[in-house]
């Protein structure tokens, strides 16, 4: 299924729109020219010509570019013969740009009057935000992210879930998507077995009242260090979890008191990092949905007795069996979260539900989703009444700080909230050194600490591992979060110092934005800014931040080149100068890289300071 970014990015956008018409023109000429061998494939599709479109690896070529290999080999025709043969029937309107061959591509020119002018009105005058959609009106979507255990701290490893996910979850937001962000909090299992014993043999009381968090984080590394000499505890622990199933009054006293407990703890990291949730649930809700599912795959015939425990045998599938009670008759992990695929999708019939979480899980919703497609199958539901296809696992790769493995069991765990309090630390005395009479320093202190890290996980593509360095996190220059952050700041002062509202669009005309965009850095862009749309589409279709980052840090580069730019005698090109008329241009276009990559930072989830 997945979702098709070619609808997000349609003629509604300047760039669409030039796209669309180029994308008529060639159709046109490729009929003209190929129409009776090209008439059974779907080379001549405006769809297809139209997703064909590529960024020139030279932007010196062009503003989008056309591979012609599909051609090539239908036509059996060189790419240069193609083009020739293209060409004599291509006709594009002038107002609209020319095209040339280079390298196997159709490679197309804008004209940048028309363009520029059509793209910053867009921006600067559009009721919707500039970037956004309405292609997801009616297709709600599933986030489940961060989903810690409670009685743990809220370590570090936990950071990529919970802001992979509230970072899709905004830009599905932004492109017109109903979004339910969920927190799934493990409170259940034998790990609290684990938890209680200790609690009741190593004076837990004590250790909770002097540091809740830490001290019921200590007792779990204990349990499993004792655990290693002393066998016997993991009996205690599975007795005593099923004794907390069977709702023993001081089983269930002291989980809940695990329960809140992490609960302040959890959602003082979230106040910080500013993420936010629509539903917060746990394990222990599913506690009374688990008997249905089973009787459901039970009366399906899909499940079986293997050495005691009820299992659903996935062999046939390479997969591991699916343990869903064991011989004492205590539930799983797995078997909670199929019946929480079943509550969610009765509930909220959604169009998609993401589960993000790390890839060392993939197995486990291997298991669970292979499940539900054979319940499915074996009660005959409807394609409609089907969510196998709508379920998906969204994997990220593991985190290492300063190239450390990390291991909750073995103590070896960096707390996050320490993380973020060290960055925000760090941030101010940067600050102190390049700007000590900064106003609200530490407000903008925290805003560069917290960025900063969240920076670090999302630059980096989804299934790659993360080493964090704390020289790379709070790095102002390259690709990083500061460096972002105080892009944003210039143009900020850059409209601070022009001194008067920026102009609005009446002031653009096409003679004007030609002239202003004459250059290739110019070009390049403006043409980059017009990508704002494209690159959240692909965002959504790839489940991937990582895409907006990068987006962003071309932006923020070209337009430092823009800044610090020089004319052919060497002088710097100011952006505010004499010539009101092209001044007025250029604070419009600051205004227009302003507001986008502002948007484009808070769906990341950084804050964009004004100074710095």
């Amino acid at each position: 299924m997945g979702i098709d970014s070619i609808k997000y990015t349609g003629s509604e956008t300047a760039l669409g729109a030039c796209r669309l018409k180029l994308a008529e023109c060639l159709r046109a000429a490729l009929t003209s020219a190929y129409k009776d061998s090209l008439n059974d494939t779907n080379l001549l599709d405006a769809d297809y010509i139209y997703s064909s479109f590529e960024r020139p690896r030279n932007p010196e070529f062009g503003d989008l570019a056309t591979p012609l290999f599909p051609y090539v080999k239908v036509l059996k025709k060189a790419p240069d013969k193609i083009f020739g043969e293209v060409s004599e029937a291509l006709e594009i309107p002038k107002e609209l740009g020319e095209a040339s061959f280079a390298g196997g591509y159709i490679n197309w020119k804008l004209n940048l009057g028309d363009f520029s002018k059509a793209l910053l009105d867009e921006c600067l005058s559009s009721e919707k935000q500039f970037g956004s959609s309405q292609a997801g009106a009616g297709k709600r979507i599933l986030v489940e992210y961060s989903s810690p255990n409670i009685a743990k701290p809220f370590g570090i490893g936990h950071l990529r879930s919970t802001i992979i996910g509230a970072s899709l979850k905004r830009v599905f937001e932004f492109l017109g998507h109903e979004t339910v962000g969920i927190n799934y909090l493990g409170d259940w299992g034998t790990q609290f077995g684990k938890m209680i014993v200790a609690y009741r043999t190593w004076d837990g009381e004590k250790a909770i009242s002097e540091d809740p968090v830490r001290g019921a984080y200590n007792l779990y590394v204990r349990f499993h260090e004792e655990e290693d000499s002393n066998p016997s505890l993991s009996d205690q622990a599975r007795k005593e979890f099923k004794k907390l199933e069977d709702g023993n009054p001081e089983s269930v006293k002291l989980w809940e008191k695990f329960k809140d407990v992490s609960h302040r703890e959890f959602q003082r990291v979230y106040d910080i990092l500013g993420v936010e949730f629509d539903l917060v649930t746990s394990e222990s809700f599913l506690n009374d949905k688990m008997e249905s599912i089973i009787g459901r795959l039970t009366k399906a015939n899909l499940t079986e007795t293997s050495r005691g425990a009820l299992i659903v045998n996935l062999e046939e599938y390479n997969l591991p069996p699916a343990l869903l009670r064991k011989q004492d008759g205590a539930t799983l992990y797995a078997t909670r979260d199929i019946a929480g695929l079943v509550y969610r999708w009765n509930k909220y019939n959604f169009y998609e539900s993401l589960y993000i979480v790390g890839s060392a899980q993939a197995d486990h919703f291997k298991q669970a989703f292979k499940v539900i497609d054979l319940l499915e199958s074996a009660e005959n539901l409807s394609d409609k009444e089907r969510m196998t296809e709508r379920v998906k696992h969204i994997p990220f790769g593991w985190v290492k700080f300063e190239d450390k493995a990390l291991s909750t069991r073995r103590g070896h765990l960096i707390m996050l909230e320490d993380v973020l309090k060290k960055a925000i630390y760090l941030a101010k005395e940067k600050i102190a050194e390049k700007n000590p009479d900064l106003a609200k320093s530490d407000n903008v202190a925290e805003q560069i600490g917290v960025g900063a890290i969240i920076y670090t996980q999302l630059s980096v593509r989804r299934l790659k591992d993360v080493n964090f360095t704390w020289a790379a996190a709070l790095n102002f220059e390259g690709e990083t979060g500061p460096y972002l952050q105080y892009t944003h700041a210039r143009l900020c002062s850059l409209i601070r110092k022009y001194g008067k509202p920026v102009p609005g669009v009446e002031r653009l005309d096409s003679e004007l934005c030609e002239k202003m965009f004459s250059d290739q850095i110019s070009r390049s862009l403006i043409t980059t800014l017009a990508r704002f749309p494209e690159e959240l589409a692909h965002v959504a279709r790839d489940y991937e931040p990582s895409h907006l980052c990068s987006y962003l840090t071309d932006l923020a580069t070209l337009f430092n080149k823009f800044y610090q730019r020089k004319n052919s005698h060497g002088k710097l090109v100011r952006i505010i100068d004499e010539d009101e008329n092209l001044t007025a241009v250029r604070m419009i276009l600051v205004e227009c890289l302003r507001r986008t990559i502002e948007r484009g930072l808070n769906l990341l989830g950084l804050k964009a300071p004004q100074e710095m």
